[in-house]
């Protein structure tokens, strides 16, 4: 079970130190990707965004960067941005604030960025207003909830379509338990907003 929009009360309550939705009148949508690179998926994303000329933000799991340094490469030769999604995908909630940090500052001696998303989406205020102070936090507006085994690709794309509006930060996974249903919904998304007018532009031209 998953929230495909997140609650207006918990946006509201945290927009001091992170980000959910881009503020633009431009039809602009963000698609960002969460805990690659990896090389049995990261390639066919790119792929898949390079037909539409669309960038997108890959928000890396910093060890796997360590692992896959070509695929990383790669994404960088495409024009992306990427982000830091720790170093090894740990839960805010269940490490010390001093041990979180700590694993975000790791992760950063791999990936020179300024962005950072939580894994799991979980930070807790004093968090967030620590990491605010060196990173920009981005959360989402749309979880595609591509990692499911629940959702199918169809219900993948339309939650996407159904939520997606003007600055919308959508989230998508490069992970194999989400490669079906990814790679569908973004093949899908990018094709139909595509025909509605819509650009598809990485978070670093905004946040960076």
């Amino acid at each position: 079970m998953y929230l495909v929009k997140p609650p207006h009360i918990i946006r509201k309550l945290s927009e001091k130190y992170i980000h959910w939705q881009v503020k633009t009148n431009e039809k602009v949508l963000y698609f960002t990707f969460d805990d690659g690179p990896i090389p049995e998926l990261t390639p066919k994303a790119l792929k898949i965004l390079d037909k539409y000329n669309a960038k997108a933000t890959f928000f890396m799991v910093a060890d796997n960067v360590r692992k896959h340094p070509d695929v990383y490469q790669q994404v960088m030769d495409a024009g992306h941005a990427i982000g830091n999604h720790s170093y090894n995908h740990v839960k805010g909630w269940k490490l010390s604030n001093e041990e979180y940090y700590s694993n975000i500052a790791k992760a950063s001696d791999l990936l020179n960025t300024k962005l950072f998303r939580p894994p799991y989406g979980q930070i807790s205020p004093s968090q967030a207003k620590h990491l605010a102070k060196d990173y920009n936090i981005i959360m989402w507006s749309v979880l595609s909830g591509d990692y499911d085994k629940n959702t199918s690709p169809e219900q993948c794309f339309n939650n996407i379509l159904r939520k997606a509006k003007n600055g919308s930060i959508i989230v998508m996974h490069d992970n194999l338990k989400a490669e079906e249903n990814m790679l569908f919904a973004l093949e899908e998304s990018l094709k139909h907003f595509s025909q509605l007018g819509y650009r598809f532009d990485s978070l670093a031209n905004i946040y960076e």
